[in-house]
């Protein structure tokens, strides 16, 4: 059965899509077909597997979106590149239940060819990240280790668990991820105390260190583990690859 995870925070710049892309590659070079489906009106995703953002978002068009798939030349990885078009973000994450049933429907239903689809969400807690929600059988949160790490995360997990509670939801939740850990700050290891005291196994063991690698990557349209594969980023994803799968 596919696994649908959807990389979802409230705040920019933790690290969600790098996460995305990163992990999505190294699932495909541990032999999982995987597909990145690009839900952030930024693109960033897309523009960072080398791919161009399409005029409209394959998710509002009223045609299979196998057709919109794009193969990438990274093993088992194929993405459904996003969209800025206003409009069709406007169509996306307007809130009404017929259109989160409507992408929940076409993402379960044309990607069981897959062996796991990873959507990368806005960062948000709007209807678009709810959708997405919906859509899904696991959330996985990125926490950036900074003084404001807990900010606000009590409001995302009131919507997972409102999204959890929902009819015919099958969401659970997958796991938190530290990112951008710098264990020579102090810092880092009180952010890192007080995640895994708060939350407790649902966070990963691996932790993504801050790595300007992983930061170039993107601009070469290439993910971490084609870039510089013996990065610390690229062995931190490989090692949070494994417990994904572990995890299953």
């Amino acid at each position: 059965m596919v696994r649908i995870l959807c990389i979802a925070n409230q705040k920019g710049g933790v690290g969600k899509t790098t996460t995305a892309i990163n992990l999505a590659a190294s699932l495909g070079q541990a032999g999982c077909k995987t597909l990145l489906v690009d839900l952030d009106p930024q693109c960033n995703s897309t523009t960072g597997l080398g791919l161009e953002p399409t005029d409209r978002h394959p998710l509002v068009q009223q045609q299979p979106i196998a057709s919109a798939i794009h193969t990438t030349d990274f093993e088992n990885l194929d993405m459904l590149p996003g969209s800025r078009s206003f409009q069709d973000v406007s169509i996306l994450a307007d809130g009404k239940p017929s259109q989160a049933e409507s992408l929940r429907y076409h993402i379960s239903n044309s990607t069981t060819a897959y062996d796991m689809v990873l959507i990368d969400c806005p960062p948000s807690v709007g209807p678009l990240t709810q959708s997405a929600l919906a859509a899904s059988t696991e959330v996985f949160m990125p926490i950036q280790c900074e003084y404001f790490a807990m900010e606000g995360l009590t409001q995302m997990i009131h919507v997972i668990r409102d999204v959890m509670q929902g009819e015919n939801s099958k969401l659970e939740f997958g796991g938190i991820v530290l990112t951008m850990y710098d264990p020579a700050l102090e810092l880092t290891g009180e952010v890192d105390q007080e995640v895994r005291e708060f939350f407790g196994d649902i966070v990963f063991d691996t932790v993504i260190p801050r790595d300007t690698l992983l930061a170039e990557a993107p601009s070469y349209g290439k993910p971490i583990l084609e870039y510089a594969p013996r990065s610390r980023g690229a062995r931190a994803y490989t090692e949070l690859c494994m417990e994904v799968l572990n995890r299953d």
